[in-house]
C-alpha cells in the first residue's frame, strides 16, 4: 500500500482525491491537513510515501510548507497540486525541492500514476504544464547550468538512465527495463546529476526536456 497524505484547504478536494486514492488501487490515506502549518506539524512522524500538496492555503502556503518537510533530516516526497495558471507558484515549489505537479482538474488515471511515480521515487510533471515551467526554466536558470555540452559528458547508459527518468520511471524499473542492478541505477542518478550539475531528479529531468533528451508528454 502507498501511504498518502492530502494537503488542501478545500475540504471538497480533501474528499474528492481520498476516493480517488483508495484502497482498490493500492492506496492509505494517512492524514488530511487544512494547511501548510498542520502538514508541517503532523506529517513528519507519520511519514507517509507521498504528501500531495496545494499551493495557495492560509497560515502557511505550499511552497513554504514543501521546503520545510524537504528539509527534514528524512525528507517526504512532495507532489504538488496546482491549476493551470499557476506557473510562478509552481516553480517556487520546484526549488523548494517538490518532485514534481499534477494538475487538480486531471483524470483519475493520470492523479493516480504520478501518486505512483512519486511514492517510488521518481519526478512527475504534468504535460500540460511542463512546456511553461521549461520557459521559466530557460529564462531564470544560470547559462552554465543550461549548457547542453553536458549531456556530452554523460555515457551512453547513463543517458539510457536519464531518458527512462525523464518519463516517470522510478529506480526499480528503470533497472528492470535495462537488466541491471537497482544499486547500479542508483549509482548511474548519482553521476548524472554531477555531470549536468543539478542538485536532485526533478531539476535533471527539466534539464532532459530543456534539451530534447525527452519531450513533453512523452510516457513509458
Amino acid at each position: 500500500m502507498i501511504r498518502a497524505a492530502i494537503v488542501d484547504d478545500q475540504a471538497i478536494v480533501r474528499a474528492g482525491l481520498a476516493r480517488i486514492l483508495s484502497p482498490a488501487d493500492g492506496f492509505e490515506v494517512v492524514a488530511e491537513c487544512a494547511d501548510g502549518r498542520q502538514a508541517v506539524e503532523e506529517l513528519p512522524p507519520l511519514r507517509p510515501d507521498v504528501v500531495l500538496m496545494d499551493v495557495r492555503m492560509p497560515t502557511l502556503d505550499g511552497v513554504a510548507a514543501t521546503a520545510q518537510l524537504r528539509a527534514l533530516d528524512d525528507p517526504l516526497e512532495v507532489l504538488v497540486l496546482t491549476t493551470f495558471g499557476e506557473d510562478e507558484v509552481l516553480w517556487g515549489a520546484i526549488e523548494a525541492g517538490a518532485a514534481g505537479f499534477v494538475l487538480k482538474d486531471s483524470s483519475a488515471e493520470d492523479l493516480i500514476t504520478a501518486v505512483r511515480a512519486v511514492a517510488g521515487g521518481a519526478a512527475w510533471f504534468d504535460p500540460a504544464v511542463a512546456p511553461r515551467l521549461l520557459d521559466r526554466y530557460r529564462r531564470v536558470v544560470a547559462p552554465a547550468a543550461r549548457d547542453a555540452a553536458r549531456l556530452d559528458l554523460l555515457t551512453d547508459r547513463e543517458h539510457d538512465v536519464l531518458r527512462l527518468m525523464a518519463r516517470g520511471a522510478t529506480n526499480a524499473e528503470i533497472a528492470a527495463t535495462l537488466f541491471v542492478a537497482e544499486a547500479t541505477v542508483k549509482t548511474h542518478v548519482g553521476s548524472i546529476f554531477s555531470k549536468l550539475g543539478v542538485r536532485d531528479r526533478a531539476a535533471a529531468i527539466v534539464f532532459a526536456y530543456d534539451h530534447g533528451v525527452v519531450s513533453p508528454g512523452v510516457t513509458l
